[in-house]
């Protein structure tokens, strides 16, 4: 077990060198130690379409002769159904390969459990769970998804030190939310999720363009609530057509019809009254609140969403702190 947690910790290294761009697909990394105990091959889940870690690190090896001789470890079992790319637990049987180190089930229905059971009845030593929760941690934003059958979900805003999100001074002065630093980093976290999520009234008051404005990044798909049908396509000016969610009981019917469409991240940035509504339904899985050092006083006109309990990290950029909160139970990526 002590080696095999070793190999593994190197697989969890390379899988989370794919984050921010294999959605909807998981973080995975791969790797083949041969009989003396050397890493001979290595690989991880690129970008989604390309090759899955166990294809790229079969594919480093150089004498091939050695699989069937070696141990896989992978930190997601390995797909059992043909998608984009053939299935890897396929893949790993025709190798040879006769030990296989597994990090944590893959709950997609597709796979669960299949991708296992054919390495089994291929005559396949599996070993499962080690480092589990390192691998769902890794991955949760994917695991989220498919238990929970909606998005992973991350509510964001910046207020004053004094708990106002805006202010009425026309000039913008009062008070500077972010920093140069910590508006790069927004534009990350917009990256790394699917889709953006914005009320009809921030549409209206602030025509926001909800892209990312970074270089070789990709921008994520802008969703609308709109249940009031007040926008009309003037108003619209993403730079992606956006999602407009209009006719939905809830907001959990609103998530998991997002999910019906293959969104498995949303980041929530709508004005006061679409984040507390997420917050008050209980639907997130993590919020990042960044407050500057600033007061606005009597200039303050929207107070900030009201959540519960301590954050679990606190994170210091410059003069501004940024505040995670997870959800009961849920793991913040």
């Amino acid at each position: 077990m002590q080696y095999d947690e070793r190999y593994m910790r190197r697989a969890l290294e390379l899988a989370a060198r794919g984050r921010g761009n294999t959605s909807p697909n998981p973080m995975v990394g791969a790797v083949i130690v041969g009989p003396d105990g050397r890493i001979i091959g290595e690989g991880y889940h690129r970008k989604c379409g390309s090759g899955h870690a166990e294809v790229n690190a079969v594919a480093s090896v150089a004498d091939r002769s050695l699989l069937r001789d070696s141990t896989m470890y992978v930190t997601l079992e390995p797909c059992s159904h043909y998608g984009k790319t053939p299935p890897c637990a396929k893949l790993i049987i025709d190798c040879g390969i006769p030990r296989v180190v597994v990090g944590a089930a893959d709950p997609f229905p597709e796979v669960s459990g299949r991708g296992i059971a054919m390495l089994r009845n291929a005559g396949i030593e599996v070993v499962q769970g080690v480092l589990a929760d390192e691998s769902r941690r890794l991955n949760a934003v994917f695991m989220t998804a498919h238990e929970q059958q909606r998005p992973y979900i991350t509510l964001k805003w910046a207020q004053s030190a004094d708990g106002f999100i805006d202010s009425d001074r026309p000039d913008g002065k009062a008070c500077r939310f972010s920093t140069p630093v910590t508006t790069l980093m927004t534009h990350r976290l917009r990256a790394e999720h699917d889709a953006i999520l914005v009320g009809s009234g921030t549409v209206l008051a602030d025509k926001p363009r909800l892209n990312v404005r970074l270089n070789g990044l990709r921008n994520p798909q802008p969703v609308i609530l709109d249940r009031r049908g007040r926008l009309r396509p003037g108003d619209i000016t993403t730079e992606l057509p956006p999602i407009i969610l209009s006719d939905y009981p809830d907001l959990h019917s609103a998530m998991h019809s997002l999910y019906g469409r293959g969104i498995t991240s949303v980041l929530v940035e709508g004005g006061r009254q679409v984040l507390q509504s997420f917050i008050d339904a209980g639907l997130y899985d993590q919020v990042r609140v960044e407050v500057a050092p600033c007061r606005l006083g009597s200039h303050g006109v929207v107070p900030a969403p009201v959540i519960q309990g301590l954050p679990a990290r606190t994170v210091h950029i410059g003069p501004n702190r940024l505040l995670y909160y997870p959800a009961s139970g849920r793991q913040i990526f």
